[in-house]
């Protein structure tokens, strides 16, 4: 018999963020929930195929600097690398039978909006 173990609430978003900037993007969708939400500073995402979608346009890389766990819900201190630049930002992750039910990002946009005009 195979035995198998329970990944804590830290290293499945671990596990998440690493599939994310190996652009694993079908082994990432694999960590979060059907109906999951995330909320950032440029908007709002309702569901994992959608949230995974933007993901892989994006392809933004995560240095993870910190990873705090406090039961289901782990923060993280990181910074992201998107469209050339370096933001340091945090993401709150929420956790629900095992896998990511929300996540919330919190970073300064202006960077990167400064790009787009």
């Amino acid at each position: 018999m195979k035995e198998t173990t329970k990944k804590s609430a830290k290293e499945t978003v671990l596990a998440f963020i690493k599939a994310l900037n190996k652009e694993d993007f079908a082994s990432g969708r694999k960590y979060i929930k059907d109906d999951m939400k995330f909320i950032g500073v440029l908007g709002t995402r309702d569901g994992g195929d959608v949230y995974i979608q933007d993901m892989s346009k994006m392809k933004m890389k995560y240095k993870i600097n910190k990873a705090f766990e406090n039961g289901n819900d782990i923060c993280l201190y990181y910074e992201l690398t998107m469209s050339g630049l370096n933001v340091p930002g945090f993401g709150l992750y929420h956790l629900k039978g095992g896998k990511i039910e929300t996540i919330t990002a919190i970073f300064d946009p202006r960077p990167i909006l400064e790009l787009k005009k």
